[in-house]
């Protein structure tokens, strides 16, 4: 793991990760039914078949995995999800569950229908994960008592239940455990209009004014992600209460995004350093991943999961056997002149 100096490195308002504070404040915008969701619309088609065929059957639903990147909206689909059905939720994560104890007593408390969301899933490990199997298969819970010759395995049964899983790596999960969730579904970058509708929505739930012209520009500064599109919008309004009369109007929005170094792509220091490290240092590549992570003092696994999806996106990064490479339209970005190269 490479270390860095957090004191040179501010807070990216450009994470797709939250924190507690940042998750509690996402709660109180979250929409509540499938109705609200704006956006995902096959998956939320998908969904609402699924979910009314369950309540007709008066059975559980299958259980579900979600994938995509931070900050699409897995979490409030999760709560969703249960929502529809009536059933309750309980919520952990992968890395929570550290002990078969752990799992074991959550799982014997959920009751006909509960839903359990385990975020990050794919951290989950896999002694937890065998446990899961015949949980998820027969809804049953083996518990070995006692060691060495003795030893022998009790079932316990289970109330018919739903998990439904979150990860950001699907890779990372296991066949077998992928093989046991009966739907997965992939959350996509949002469209723009999409992004907007989230921001005029979060904006009437805070009571924030913000003219269209100023929703606009935010949502196509907010890397097609929601969790970033809320959180510009808490910082413009900062900015419109100390700097204007608290009227987000766009000439506001555009002082307040160059004042947080986000450009016209949305992207930010981060992202432009790592652009740069590869077109300065390595010529625009290719470069390999860990040369590139100890360059930019960045961990391997926060380039592939958080930087680079959306570089990719905008067609700014490409992916080769040999490493990494800056495309043309990120030189031209950057204000540098395209390289000429045949072949890379």
């Amino acid at each position: 793991m490479i270390e860095r100096d957090e004191t040179e490195l501010p807070e990216r308002i450009l994470d797709e990760g939250a924190d507690a504070p940042e998750r509690e404040f996402e709660a109180g915008l979250r929409p509540q039914s499938l109705g609200d969701f704006v956006g995902q619309r096959a998956l939320k088609d998908n969904l609402n078949v699924v979910i009314e065929a369950a309540k007709k059957r008066e059975e559980p639903l299958e259980h579900v995995l979600l994938y995509g990147n931070p900050g699409l909206g897995k979490t409030t689909l999760a709560n969703i999800i249960a929502n529809e059905l009536g059933a309750q939720i309980r919520v952990t994560s992968g890395p929570a569950l550290e002990r078969v104890g752990d799992l074991a007593a959550i799982l014997s408390n959920l009751g006909k229908g509960d839903v359990l969301f385990i975020d990050e899933i794919h951290r989950m490990n896999r002694t937890i994960e065998e446990i899961l199997y015949p949980a998820m298969e027969d809804y049953a819970l083996d518990i070995i008592v006692g060691k060495g010759p003795t030893a022998r395995t009790l079932r316990l049964n289970l109330e018919r239940f739903t998990i439904i899983g979150a990860t950001t790596r699907l890779s990372l999960l296991s066949s077998p455990l992928r093989d046991r969730f009966g739907m997965t579904y992939h959350l996509n970058f949002y469209e723009h209009e999409d992004v907007g509708k989230i921001i005029e929505r979060s904006a009437k739930i805070l009571g924030i004014d913000a003219e269209p012209g100023a929703v606009r520009l935010l949502s196509e500064r907010s890397r097609r992600t929601p969790r970033i599109a809320n959180r510009l919008l808490k910082r413009v309004r900062d900015f419109a209460q100390v700097r204007a009369d608290g009227q987000i109007t766009r000439p506001v929005a555009e002082d307040a995004l160059a004042m947080l170094n986000v450009d016209a792509h949305g992207l930010d220091d981060v992202d432009r350093r790592l652009l740069l490290t590869i077109i300065e240092k390595f010529q625009g590549g290719p470069v390999g991943l860990s040369t590139l992570a100890a360059s930019t003092q960045e961990e391997i696994d926060t380039i592939e999961d958080v930087y680079e999806p959306f570089l990719l996106q905008l067609g700014f990064l490409t992916r080769t056997p040999r490493g990494r490479v800056a495309t043309d339209l990120a030189y031209r970005h950057l204000g540098f002149d395209a390289p000429n190269r045949e072949s890379l």
